[in-house]
């Protein structure tokens, strides 16, 4: 249970932090994946900031937060840690998908492996607590 709520809490404020990056900063993941790109062999992402993927975004991100706040709050809850991993591992392979299919930038790379890691220790921490561990 403490590694449950650890991870809830640790993932509720990332989700926030970067929820507001994206809001308020909107180029900055963007420029700051594209200085790696050149290292990995990858071309630049545009950089956009604005418009309607951007509140897409946001909300996403302020839903995730949401997400893991009740999962903190509420450990014996079953449905929060379930939306939480269907909603990172949609993620994770849409951006497999885009990287493949659409252009081969870091930030869908990135995007791909981080939301997956966290997709999957989503269904770990589920799978922990059904078996009591």
């Amino acid at each position: 249970m403490r590694l449950y709520k650890l991870f809830s809490l640790t993932a509720a404020v990332i989700f926030a932090v970067i929820g507001f990056i994206f809001l308020f900063f909107p180029d900055s993941a963007l420029i700051f994946f594209n200085r790696f790109s050149f290292y990995f062999g990858l071309p630049q992402s545009p950089v956009q900031g604005s418009g309607f993927y951007l509140t897409l975004a946001s909300a996403y991100m302020y839903l995730v937060t949401v997400l893991a706040i009740l999962m903190y709050r509420y450990p014996q809850q079953k449905i929060y840690p379930f939306l939480l991993a269907h909603g990172k591992l949609a993620s994770s392979v849409l951006s497999i998908y885009l990287f493949l299919m659409h252009q081969h930038y870091l930030i869908y790379l990135t995007n791909f492996v981080i939301d997956g890691c966290i997709g999957i220790a989503a269904v770990i921490l589920m799978k922990m607590k059904k078996t009591g561990v």
